[in-house]
């Protein structure tokens, strides 16, 4: 199988770098020309096998329309585009329509995995028909950790809920971050009684209920800076967050334990906090998200 990249940044790259490894041939397109393989989209288009597959990896929002946009005056009928990136699940709905127009699939994909997934694999949920999943289905799987396919993968339902299932995830994943700072927090407090703060929590990664590969990026965070002294406690939001909070209001779910993550991320912006130090060096582990250094 032979596909198309369209975005090797952080995650983009080291998916192709994955796909290649797994047999798929790929060829990219990125805006730095230090990183692409052709010098356009248009040129990618016709260095790609028909019918052509292309993924999809830019940031959400417009960017990600606008290469959906130029995408559907350059595909014919029977290609397929498949959207990985973080994009939100009513953006989907606009995207599948716009290249339906033309005769081209789509396919949502949530992507989990971060800096990480190149060597573990990533967790993918996918939205889109029946047969266009298993038309993509050598991609899924080499990009996908190893073991159980249903382990790592998912074909979660129609187009969106690909997307929409990955929101979800990032609305847990919040919470989950949330909950390892607040006891780190708590913990570093009673330095009159508690020695090692670091030793507490590489001491819960085997037997515990709390066990969790989250768990072990703290670990492996505070062997880098044991009090987290280097960073500061500012930790953005990437929407999806949001995004979950704002589908539970219409749906009337409550998430008590997602919102409160959110709006802990908002007072980490006004102030500085140990429990924001302990999520910011989580996001940087797991996903190479970018720091504040401390003064």
């Amino acid at each position: 199988m032979h596909i198309g990249i369209i975005g090797l940044g952080r995650m983009g790259a080291n998916m192709r770098t994955r796909m290649c490894a797994g047999g798929i041939e790929v060829t990219g397109y990125d805006r730095n020309p230090e990183l692409t393989d052709v010098a356009s989209v248009a040129e990618l288009i016709q260095a790609l096998p028909a019918p052509r597959i292309v993924w999809i990896m830019v940031p959400a929002g417009e960017i990600t329309d606008s290469v959906v946009g130029e995408l559907s005056g350059l595909l014919a009928a029977g290609d397929l585009v498949i959207e990985g990136g973080n994009s939100r699940f009513t953006d989907d709905f606009r995207h599948a329509e716009l290249l339906e127009k033309t005769g081209v699939h789509y396919i949502d994909a949530g992507v989990s995995g971060g800096i990480w997934g190149l060597k573990n694999g990533y967790g993918l949920m996918v939205g889109g028909a029946e047969d266009q999943v298993e038309r993509a289905m050598p991609v899924f799987d080499a990009l996908r950790p190893e073991g159980a396919r249903e382990e790592g993968f998912v074909h979660a339902g129609a187009v969106g809920a690909g997307h929409y299932a990955k929101m979800v995830h990032n609305g847990i994943e919040y919470a989950l971050m949330q909950a390892y700072a607040e006891g780190y927090e708590l913990l570093e407090k009673r330095d009159d009684l508690m020695a090692d703060v670091p030793a507490v929590f590489t001491a819960w990664q085997r037997g515990t209920v709390v066990r969790s590969w989250m768990l072990e990026l703290l670990v492996r965070a505070l062997k880098e800076d044991p009090d987290l002294s280097d960073i500061e406690g500012y930790v953005e939001d990437s929407g999806e967050g949001r995004w979950t909070i704002e589908e539970a209001i219409a749906n009337g779910v409550p998430v008590p334990t997602i919102s409160a993550s959110i709006f802990a991320r908002f007072v980490s912006r006004q102030d500085d906090s140990p429990a924001m130090k302990a999520v910011a060096a989580l996001r940087h582990q797991f996903g190479g998200h970018a720091v504040k250094k401390a003064d």
